[in-house]
């Protein structure tokens, strides 16, 4: 009977589980949330969506979009559950985060092929002898407890082993003013059936109002780095506080874009905070972009400055919390193993990918290339052209850990023709809409020869 211990139960770790146990592969899924959790944990069900409720765009012709095509085609868990406890969200998939964690709760826990232990892990080489098992996968996420962290510092890795990420602060619905906000979604055409909403509720912030706001962010007390370490942050999920201080257009050209959110009199704001509801009644909302450094006293003051906020009651605060990853670049194989322990894997983003469908996509690829591995068939790199491919060659040939996103920067260029080239309009749609088709027929053909 063929064994593999899984641990950590957050998206990688979930996804791997159910693949390899799918495939009457018996695993043992190790997982301490209900012994102690973390600083960013706040539920004991597995998968938990901790910054936000949104596992980003269904579109096929974006990353995650081209993500989703994939992991659907690897039998996704996580997509699976999180289609079944969505919540309006336009293009994007969100998720009511306690019903889909309890979701995948209830079907790792039932699955007859998995084994749940309760526990910290510690050394995974002591843990596949005391179970038998043939292979660890450690997908313990960017927050890995005290123990297992020094465990990989002391035999695999001694780099700079963190980065820091910021969580955004959600508000009860009801305490909000809805004679200053507006329903609208990003450039999507109203609905013309009657009592449908847009998506997204928008609170709309003139010029003073803007100029006030970000001047509140720059000056408002902030939460130190840990251990005297500087902050470090991902360029994608910037928290608020360190765009207004990046200067004081940069927030209204990326979390607070008005474009596309015109008022119902037509007229454009100067900026704009989104809304997105945080459960299918939305009777909460998240604030869209909104991760923040700053203490909770100073969110409650400031975020009160938006308008319809100034009565808000918030039911969860934003926070920040240290992250772990390694460089898998210098310390894994192609198929995350580990180069110094070759039955010892790493998935999800410790490895270096950033994002809830990115983590979720790297446990499949683990575990698909695991079976591979103790089926005792020939395991082979991905095409560079697919989603899951282009992220694995990401963080397999990054100098330094970076944590990045699935984006279409990170496929191979797509050659236009002339024509194409020249219609600057439309050009950019065209490229991705080209490397959209050409990674989905790659991933059939290599799906179809490799998983046959």
């Amino acid at each position: 009977m063929t064994k593999v211990i899984v641990i950590g139960a957050g998206l990688a770790g979930s996804e791997a589980a159910n693949y390899l146990a799918n495939r009457n592969i018996q695993v043992i899924l190790i997982e301490g949330k209900k012994v102690k959790l973390n600083p960013a944990q706040k539920i004991t069900d597995y998968a938990e969506l901790v910054c936000t409720n949104s596992l980003k765009s269904t579109r096929e012709d974006s990353g995650h979009g081209l993500l989703k095509v994939e992991m659907d085609k690897l039998g996704s868990l996580i997509l699976d559950a999180g289609r079944q406890h969505s919540v309006p969200a336009g293009d994007a998939l969100a998720v009511n985060r306690e019903d889909f964690s309890a979701e995948v709760t209830k079907r790792l826990s039932s699955h007859e092929n998995i084994t749940i232990v309760e526990d910290h892990a510690v050394n995974p080489n002591e843990l596949i002898k005391k179970y038998e098992a043939s292979a660890c996968i450690v997908a313990s996420g960017p927050l890995t407890s005290e123990g297992l962290s020094n465990w990989i510092l002391e035999e695999i890795s001694n780099d700079d082993f963190y980065f820091y990420d910021a969580i955004a602060p959600v508000v009860d619905a009801d305490t909000l003013d809805y004679t200053k906000l507006y329903y609208k979604d990003r450039h999507k055409v109203p609905s013309e059936e009657e009592g449908v909403e847009a998506d997204y509720l928008n609170a709309p912030m003139n010029e003073e109002q803007y100029n006030a706001f970000i001047k509140e962010l720059v000056d408002a007390k902030k939460v130190p780095a840990q251990n005297f370490e500087d902050y470090k942050f991902f360029e994608s999920c910037l928290p608020v506080d360190i765009m207004a201080e990046r200067g004081p257009e940069t927030a209204r050209f990326s979390c607070m874009k008005p474009i596309g959110l015109e008022l119902p009199d037509g007229t454009l704001p100067h900026a704009c905070v989104q809304l997105r509801k945080e459960n299918f009644l939305g009777s909460a909302f998240n604030l869209v972009g909104f991760q923040t450094r700053l203490t909770y006293g100073e969110q409650i003051r400031v975020f009160k400055m938006i308008p319809g906020f100034e009565d808000a009651s918030f039911l969860h605060l934003g926070s920040v919390h240290r992250n772990s990853f390694l460089n898998s670049r210098t310390l894994l194989n192609f198929d995350f193993s580990s180069k110094k322990f070759d039955n010892i894997y790493f998935a999800g983003q410790i490895t270096g990918v950033e994002g809830y469908t990115e983590s979720a996509a790297m446990g499949l690829y683990v575990a698909a290339q695991l079976y591979k591995k103790l089926q005792g068939e020939e395991v082979l790199e991905w095409p560079v052209e697919t989603g899951i491919g282009c992220l694995v060659n990401y963080v397999m040939t990054a100098p330094k850990p970076r944590p990045s996103n699935i984006n279409f920067g990170l496929l191979p260029p797509v050659p236009l023709t002339k024509e194409q080239r020249r219609d600057r309009r439309n050009r950019k749609k065209v490229k991705k809409t080209l490397a959209a088709q050409r990674a989905k027929a790659s991933f059939e053909s290599f799906s179809e020869e490799y998983f046959k």
